[in-house]
């Protein structure tokens, strides 16, 4: 299970060592790669090591992940419902859900900053925090003139959303193996996806529609309670439990991220050489396309499905429950994929390909009148948009090595807020103004779009490439000789057959 442990004592001579320590990483790693072998002062590799620990870490945080992702749907999916209740219109609900776009727009450049200051704990505490706090004012406000307090708690919510959803592929790269790192973002990405789905499904069998305005707020206490429960216990449990990062790093890229003094790191460079990174911004358009989409879906399901089978409330919930667990299968198998085959363009081309053709069958069966039929098209369609998530996370920690994970995560995840922002209200206008089918057309041609200029993404795997590097630079030391090691690198060295 464990990376190779630190060599002995054995040296390459003089110059071996230099010539493989300038060729250690690609691009911008190599930089990085000279400051640590001349910071540590020995010729050898750094020391890696995996700890079992590290699923505890990786599911602790799918926990609160899932707390937090579970509230961004559960005013949207009874729509209705809390419209009578708070006596409010269908787009005021929708914006329960679109805060949480919203607020990560503007506040995820400091949030991601505070990450690679502070660290994966502090952000930790701080999301659980937040995200208990939202909570707690939600129970607050069960009364049908108290719609400004529960909007407060959701906003609460939405600000702990900020310093959870650029985590996965940080912790993964943090605590995992080469060969984990694609499974573990997936499973951090899947509690984020099955809160989505309890968010679906819970709400519509908790709260059920009545006309009883003191039983339906007896009901809706009922939902916030049992959620507040669940929050609180997750914080204490990320107080006493969450860990900041392992003693010893799980690969030679991470060691090399280590050796990197902290002065001579700068945020602002950081984000300046990820702007002028081609197939990094090209990715941040086609993730941001993707997954502000699956928003507006998940957003606007309740109404499309009420417009179609009217009473349907529960299975609406049903139905994107089904579009979510689909797609944390898809996270999985994906992941799984990825760390056996590192075809990082080819799985995220084809899986983006197949969410445009799942999004053109369920657009075009959801006014069938069959909802089996919904029930099977919908969860197509999750399996592929959905389990795209993961890919375009681990698909940017590969082009942008060694940068931050979080930097990157962050301005995916930003992106995605961003269209789900502008595909949520246009479609919204769409469907009120012509119908569901139109709506659903509308998002179709984006993922359109999207699909194109997947294919014109450039792939430089140069976290791979500096794994492969430091792998063939042991064997060569073990042997006494580096001649597969400058193979290997010249191989590496010569333009990437996936571009």
């Amino acid at each position: 299970m464990s990376e190779k442990e630190a060599l002995g004592d054995t040296k390459l001579n003089e110059e071996q060592t230099k010539e493989n320590n300038v060729k250690l990483e690609a691009g911008d790693g190599a930089k990085h790669a000279e400051d640590q072998v001349q910071l540590d002062g020995q010729e050898k590799l750094l020391p890696t090591r995996l700890y079992k620990r590290r699923w505890m870490i990786v599911l602790l945080f799918s926990s609160y992940s899932l707390c937090n992702s579970y509230q961004w749907i559960q005013y949207g999916i009874i729509n209705n419902i809390f419209m009578k209740f708070y006596n409010v219109d269908a787009f005021t609900i929708d914006w329960m859900s679109m805060i949480y776009m919203l607020t990560y727009i503007p506040f995820i450049f400091p949030v991601t900053w505070l990450l690679d200051k502070k660290g994966l704990r502090v952000v930790a505490i701080v999301a659980t925090a937040l995200n208990c706090a939202g909570t707690w004012i939600k129970v607050a406000s069960v009364r049908p003139n108290l719609f400004a307090v529960t909007f407060l708690g959701q906003l609460f919510c939405s600000f702990a959303q900020l310093f959870i959803l650029g985590m996965p592929s940080k912790i993964a790269s943090v605590w995992f193996g080469s060969d984990e790192v694609s499974t573990a973002c997936s499973i951090g990405v899947f509690g984020n996806q099955l809160g989505i789905a309890i968010g679906f499904l819970v709400p519509p069998i908790l709260v059920p529609n009545v006309d009883d305005m003191d039983e339906l707020a007896h009901h809706i206490s009922v939902m916030f309670y049992i959620t507040a429960g669940v929050a609180t216990l997750l914080f204490i449990l990320v107080v006493f439990v969450f860990q900041e990062r392992p003693k010893i790093p799980p690969t030679q890229a991470q060691a090399t991220a280590y050796s990197i003094p902290p002065e001579q790191y700068s945020y602002i460079s950081s984000i300046s050489r990820l702007l002028r990174n081609k197939p990094f911004i090209l990715l941040v358009i086609t993730y941001g396309l993707n997954v502000g989409c699956f928003y507006a879906v998940g957003t606007l399901l309740n109404h499309m499905i009420i417009e179609h089978y009217p009473g349907e409330e529960v299975n609406a919930g049903r139905i994107g429950l089904t579009i979510v667990i689909a797609g944390m299968v898809g996270s999985l198998i994906c992941g799984i994929w990825l760390d056996k085959t590192k075809t990082y363009k080819q799985t995220t081309l084809a899986v983006y390909f197949m969410s445009l053709v799942g999004m053109i069958v369920y657009a075009a069966t959801l006014s069938l009148g069959h909802l089996w039929v919904v029930f099977i098209t919908a969860g197509a369609l999750g399996f592929f948009m959905t389990g795209y998530l993961p890919l375009g996370f681990e698909y940017a920690v590969e082009l942008t090595y060694p940068e931050s994970e979080g930097t990157s995560s962050g301005l995916l995840n930003c992106s995605a807020q961003v269209f789900g922002i502008i595909f949520t209200i246009c479609q919204r206008k769409i469907i009120e103004n012509y119908n569901t089918l139109a709506g659903n057309i509308f998002l179709c041609v984006f993922l359109l779009i999207g699909t194109i200029i997947t294919g014109l993404i450039k792939s430089d795997l140069r976290r791979q490439n500096a794994n492969l590097l430091a792998k063939a630079a042991a064997e060569g030391q073990m042997s006494g000789q580096d001649y597969g090691a400058t193979a290997l690198i010249s191989e590496l060295q010569t333009p990437s057959s996936q571009a």
